[in-house]
């Protein structure tokens, strides 16, 4: 329930669903004749969007959760590297037969590069199919596919094909790892969805190092600078606002043990 909960919550409060709803009801509001109360919220819709569109809002919003948890030092011993899911754009691959990574592709390329950079370590790729209103295929199977093409041992590849979000990232590569006490064990993900990621492997009792990657914000004085393809604006807001719902949802549900978990 929480999963179909999850996805029609945010189909409804996601910035452009609501920038869109917003000015719908001011051009309702005109219709109805209230042209006064049309033309103040007709201009907070157009407000909102100049917002996300034009500033550096979404920067940064999306840099105080990239910076929530840094990189550690690389371990000199590494027994397994879990990748999550979220590179692969499943539609595209399912259609055409061929992987389509996304903008999330540092996940898969990061987890290939370590394992060959620790030929000793279990590789899992965890991730599941997650679409409500269409067919889909598991993230998974394409991922093992494409890990395969970049070089890994078929052998080393486990993949985790049953959850659907966060948390059952962590329940479900718990229960295939069976980690053992004095391990390490890497968790690769995007900077953004590091800390949800970190507390839900902590609530499901897996000890895990946070190997963060994909970042999509710069350092330092940078980060005051807006991109000048407008969409990429909105792409910052829409994906920091879905991931601080997701960890407050997360927190007040148990699946983590805090609001913002870090290192």
């Amino acid at each position: 329930m929480f999963f179909y909960l999850s996805k029609i919550f945010w189909f409804v409060v996601q910035p452009l669903s609501v920038v869109m709803i917003v000015i719908a009801l001011g051009f309702v509001a005109g219709i109805a004749g209230w042209r006064r109360t049309a033309a103040w919220v007709s201009g907070t819709g157009l407000a909102m969007l100049l917002l996300i569109g034009l500033s550096p809002l979404g920067l940064l919003m999306m840099s105080g959760l990239e910076n929530r948890i840094q990189r550690p030092p690389l371990p000199g011993k590494v027994d397994g590297i879990i990748v999550l899911g979220g590179s692969l754009d499943t539609r595209v691959a399912g259609t055409r037969g061929e992987p389509e990574l996304n903008d999330a592709a540092d996940r898969v390329t990061e987890g290939v590069a370590l394992a060959r950079r620790f030929p000793e370590a279990r590789l899992i790729f965890s991730g599941g199919t997650a679409a409500v209103l269409f067919d889909d295929i598991s993230e998974a199977g394409v991922a093992g596919r494409l890990m395969e093409s970049l070089g890994v041992e078929p052998s080393r590849i486990e993949l985790e094909d049953r959850s659907r979000d966060t948390f059952e990232n962590a329940v479900y590569t718990r229960q295939m790892a069976q980690p053992k006490p004095g391990e390490v064990w890497l968790l690769v993900t995007s900077a953004f969805h590091m800390p949800r990621a970190v507390g839900c492997f902590r609530v499901a009792g897996f000890d895990v190092v946070p190997w963060p990657v994909d970042y999509r914000t710069p350092a330092g004085a940078a980060i005051w600078r807006p991109s000048a393809a407008n969409i990429r604006n909105v792409e910052k807001v829409h994906f920091a606002i879905r991931e601080y719902i997701g960890l407050a949802a997360y927190w007040m549900s148990g699946r983590t043990d805090v609001l913002l978990p870090g290192a």
